[in-house]
């Protein structure tokens, strides 16, 4: 609904069949117009805009027919969506009429809401000046009404002004037209949130309330399981399923056996013993000297041959006395230095043995390629994992090969047996797999093996996509640290977790 006030047409007009505003605009926009002049008080126009919908616009040219039926009037006023009140500039009446009549009441009915209204002055003033300042001349209802006037009357009514200095195409439908169009847009929208807010709650109040529950007990603290590398060496040692090293006394007689690629790992000197290494790829000549005082192959063993376990002779007798401590402190990690010492401690009276011991232990393990790893007493300093991933799909010691989509995965059976009972099975000799160093796998792509693979040797899982970003960004910057730390975030991420299973 769409109030019109005022009357816009100019008295002295020679035109005497003079168009409305609103019947210029709706011949102009609307649809099915239809026209009701028959009303005591208001024209009515219906019509229909922007295709289907409708509006109806009453028009009152002055506060005289609009009081003479107050009751029908003040009726409409409380319907209307938007109000339009005009004047015509060179009849001051039309103006005051607006000023001193309509205005009040606008602002008295809708003191509590808002509704939008335009203010519209149309024409073109004839002489805006007035002849003197005098009071009589001021306040002569035949002066046109100046801009200024306009302007203090639509803030005081909080209304969007217009002038219209002709009522043409231009001034009436690219520019009433439009601001009118805005409102009407605006207060369907309004109508249509108050529409929807009123059917949910009307949803809301015919909604059965479901019953109040108590609250429930607390959930238990879930603790992530603790890690079983450790264990996993150390009952590989213990079972000791396909072991290719044999220590022997300086008397040749059997003393331990052991697994190269777990010597290997956390020291050059075994490295060198076995031939991975030479002594030109050594920088460390202490490594050198330890190797050739502490332990000697035997001859009668080649060292190619990785079909038979290596005879491995200890020449100090006090490491040969306390190798399977040595042994021991190898596979759970060779960061359990306290633990060490407390065995030896039993096994030998002598500190100075003990001293001797640990020294000979110290510089047998140097974790190859770890420079950051140290000879601390510490539980919490372990390299163990680090170094082993070292060995992760290498050909160095490697004596399984898996074939996955064309693809092929180097590993060590001792890791495969020592951190998967599956492939601890399958290697155990009842399988046709345990005599094969060639193994294809089917049925899982090799982004995922290999993932697990990698599980077996480090103890954790890098996806594909961060290796990838890891060899995109090889020389660290502090945008890609940067980069890095939030990727890795996202990847440990609640989320993404939720995404991958």
């Amino acid at each position: 609904h769409i109030l019109l006030l005022g009357n816009e047409k100019y008295r002295l007009s020679e035109n005497t069949e003079q168009q409305s505003l609103a019947s210029i605009y709706l011949h102009r926009r609307a649809n099915s117009l239809l026209i009701e002049d028959n009303h005591p008080v208001f024209t009515v126009y219906q019509a229909s805009v922007f295709g289907n919908v409708k509006i109806v616009f009453h028009e009152c040219p002055s506060w005289d027919v609009f009081k003479s039926d107050l009751p029908t009037s003040q009726c409409i006023l409380n319907q209307a969506d938007i109000i339009i009140a005009k004047y015509c500039v060179n009849d001051k009446a039309s103006y005051l009429d607006i000023k001193e009549n309509f205005v009040p009441m606008i602002k008295q009915r809708f003191r509590h809401c808002s509704v939008p209204v335009i203010l519209s002055a149309v024409g073109t003033r004839v002489n805006e000046v007035p002849p003197c300042t005098c009071p009589l001349c001021a306040s002569d209802r035949g002066i046109c009404v100046t801009a200024s006037e306009g302007n203090r009357l639509s803030s005081d009514l909080a209304a969007t002004f217009l002038e219209l200095h002709t009522l043409n195409d231009f001034y009436v439908v690219s520019y009433f037209g439009r601001v009118l169009e805005y409102f009407i847009i605006q207060t369907l929208k309004l109508k249509s949130s108050e529409k929807n807010k009123k059917i949910i709650k009307n949803n809301q109040n015919l909604k059965v309330i479901p019953p109040k529950l108590e609250q429930p007990g607390k959930m238990p603290v879930i603790e992530e399981d603790p890690s079983k590398y450790e264990s996993d060496f150390q009952g590989l040692l213990l079972n000791g399923q396909c072991v290719d090293v044999v220590f022997l006394t300086p008397s040749l007689e059997h003393a331990h056996a052991a697994h190269r690629i777990v010597l290997c790992s956390v020291s050059d000197v075994f490295m060198l013993l076995f031939g991975e290494k030479s002594a030109r790829d050594i920088d460390d000549p202490s490594v050198v000297r330890t190797t050739s005082s502490l332990f000697s192959v035997c001859k009668e063993h080649s060292i190619a041959d990785h079909h038979s376990p290596v005879r491995v002779i200890v020449k100090d007798p006090l490491f040969c006395l306390c190798l399977a401590d040595i042994l021991h402190f190898i596979y759970t990690g060779a960061h359990h230095w306290l633990l060490l010492e407390q065995r030896l401690r039993q096994k030998m009276k002598y500190c100075g043995d003990v001293a001797h011991v640990i020294h000979l232990v110290q510089s047998a393990v140097t974790f190859p390629s770890l420079g950051s790893c140290n000879f601390s007493y510490s539980p919490a300093t372990s390299c163990f994992s680090d170094a082993l991933q070292l060995f992760f799909n290498t050909p160095v010691l490697a004596d399984i090969i898996f074939q996955v989509q064309d693809t092929t995965i180097l590993a060590h059976r001792a890791v495969l047996i020592a951190r998967c009972e599956v492939l601890a099975a399958m290697f155990s000799g009842k399988y046709l797999e345990a005599s094969s160093s060639v193994i294809p796998v089917y049925g899982v792509s090799k982004d995922t093996f290999l993932c697990f693979i990698e599980y077996l040797y480090t103890d954790s899982c890098c996806p594909a996509e961060e290796r990838d970003f890891v060899d995109l960004h090889r020389w660290p910057s502090s945008v890609y640290l940067m980069q890095l730390g939030e990727y890795r975030r996202y990847i440990h991420s609640q989320k993404y977790k939720c995404i991958l299973m």
